[in-house]
């Protein structure tokens, strides 16, 4: 076993736990740095691969317990992340309702009252779900797996999209969370 080997996976497995640790504590509330400090691994695993950085596993089970560990960070370092896009997106003007949606006005009724709903509901369960299946469709290379993931989220979702406010929040939300979980994936694969 060489030195590198000895400093690099150790010291990655930590970082990367510590990533999605982070994620899972800050997944209620998220704080900027919270939610893009996944990022990290990320980054590093990224520039690796580009400027073709390759320290082998010592052994075979450093290398799953890797890839199993950046696997979590896909599916729940995403969601943080999302949050701190898209509040960076809306620049706090979206107010979240009681079960995790979000609160928008509709149109004016006969008497001219605003009414106040919430839309997108449950969009982190949702983002779980669709992170693991992304991740699971990049690892297995079924790639046409991912365009029925954004289909069926797009279907399921089509009548709450009336208001320009949950569109915009729709996109940016689903397109932050596939990212993330594309990135994980390719991190995953590329580093076998």
């Amino acid at each position: 076993m060489t030195a590198a080997q000895v400093v690099v996976w150790p010291v990655g497995l930590v970082v990367v736990v510590a990533c999605a640790v982070l994620a899972v504590v800050t997944a209620r509330r998220p704080t900027r740095v919270g939610g893009l400090l996944g990022l990290l691994p990320i980054v590093l695993g990224g520039l690796a691969i580009a400027f073709d950085v390759v320290v082998p596993a010592p052994q075979p089970a450093w290398a799953t317990g890797m890839a199993i560990a950046v696997a979590l960070l896909g599916v729940v370092g995403g969601g943080p992340a999302t949050s701190v896009i898209l509040d960076l997106s809306t620049q706090h003007d979206m107010h979240t309702g009681d079960h995790g949606g979000i609160v928008i006005l509709s149109a004016p009724t006969p008497s001219g009252a605003l009414e106040r709903h919430e839309v997108l509901r449950g969009g982190a369960a949702i983002g779980y779900l669709e992170r693991v299946a992304v991740m699971g469709a990049i690892v297995l290379g079924h790639l046409s797996i991912v365009a029925a993931v954004i289909a069926i989220k797009g279907l399921g979702r089509f009548s709450e999209l009336d208001n320009a406010e949950a569109r915009e929040r729709f996109i940016i939300g689903t397109l932050a969370s596939l990212l993330w979980a594309g990135a994980c994936g390719a991190l995953i694969v590329l580093t076998r």
